[in-house]
């Protein structure tokens, strides 16, 4: 087996948060990035074998490479008899919805009232909520488990404590320092390790818009999450091609799309499930039916086109809650649609307003 220890760091190779044990951090990547198993995490399954059974990370029916935006709530949206579950956990977040009912009708309005002022402020402040802001403001309560993994991650990469992360940070905080010519010299597998690097290296300089080798907050989020960002969509298609193609002619066969699926025992045969993904393979990846995904199916599959849920969802309020038909809402209009928003349940708002918010 590799020696994960004292380099590089197999959490920071995937992609994902820091600190998680080792044991449980290929799970867990694949939890966060399930479009991009790292090379890592390729060794590690191959070496476990296959036992004609489908890789961990394929998901159910190959889906594990496929990134679906999370929907903004499992509730049922059902407004007509009066459950506003959905409309409570788009607004505020699950984690922050579950405590809601922990307040008073009156402390709910008092923040939420709070919250109406902040979405004004992120916006252009003109004393109005617009339906840009209303949907700002849900994408990003949506998106606070992403900035949780960042922050995480930030002190361990930000090593010069400058409030900004370099490359050669980053590098080193991840794979250990080296001379230049020593790299990975001590480590088994080395070659695999310097692929990984290069991956790596490529996606942050991707990630770096302002190309100065160094990364703000927004850039390392790209560099860790790059399945957010539509400039990083480019990256995710390449790796992603990277991993598959192994004949190295640019395009994935469909027998290299099924064996990044499953691997098959000496004379066994073919389980029902894999007949049905060439089936998916040639009716639905390969779009212009030349037996093959070029890069741009490649990313039709693996970043699909999705609804943007937090604008039908600012829709959806607005609708309900804009009584003057203006197409914004005031403050007044906001709280007077209170169980909307916020009902019954409601929030650690007084946590979440202390903490800092730049990204909105």
């Amino acid at each position: 087996m590799i020696s994960f220890w004292p380099r590089p760091r197999p959490e920071l190779c995937l992609g994902i948060a820091p600190r998680l044990p080792l044991e449980s951090s290929p799970l867990a990547a694949l939890g966060l990035m399930m479009w991009r198993p790292s090379l890592l995490l390729l060794l590690l399954l191959l070496r476990r074998g296959a036992q004609g059974k489908p890789s961990p990370d394929a998901g159910p029916h190959g889906q594990g490479r496929v990134h679906h935006a999370a929907p903004l709530s499992e509730a049922l949206h059902d407004d007509a008899h009066g459950d506003f579950q959905y409309d409570h956990e788009a607004f505020l977040g699950r984690e922050v919805a579950k405590e809601f009912d922990q307040l008073t009708p009156e402390e709910s309005q008092a923040r939420l009232g709070r919250i109406v002022d902040r979405m004004d402020r992120a916006g252009d402040g003109d004393g109005w909520v617009s339906l840009a802001e209303l949907r700002a403001w849900i994408a990003h309560t949506q998106q606070r488990h992403i900035r949780d993994s960042v922050s995480a991650a930030w002190n361990t990469y930000d090593t010069d404590r400058d409030g900004r992360v370099g490359w050669e940070e980053l590098r080193n905080a991840t794979y250990g320092h080296y001379e230049p010519g020593e790299e990975f010299h001590d480590v088994e597998d080395a070659e695999t390790y310097k692929k990984m690097l290069t991956r790596d290296e490529r996606r942050f300089r991707m990630a770096d818009q302002d190309g100065d080798s160094m990364a703000t907050r927004e850039e390392l989020t790209a560099f860790l999450h790059p399945e957010e960002f539509p400039h990083m969509r480019d990256i995710v298609i390449a790796e992603t091609l990277e991993d598959l193609d192994k004949n190295k002619d640019g395009y994935v066969q469909v027998d290299e799309y099924i064996a990044d699926l499953y691997s098959a025992e000496a004379g066994e045969e073919e389980p029902a499930w894999v007949r049905t993904e060439r089936e998916q393979f040639r009716d639905f990846r390969d779009l212009n039916k030349d037996g093959q995904l070029d890069g741009s199916e490649v990313g039709h599959w693996v970043l699909p086109p999705a609804q943007d849920q937090p604008l039908v969802e600012a829709n959806h309020l607005l609708h309900e809650s804009d009584t003057d038909q203006d197409g914004r809402l005031s403050k007044a209009e906001i709280l007077g649609n209170w169980n909307m928003f916020v009902g019954s349940q409601a929030t650690n708002y007084g946590e979440d307003l202390t903490r800092h918010h730049d990204e909105l």
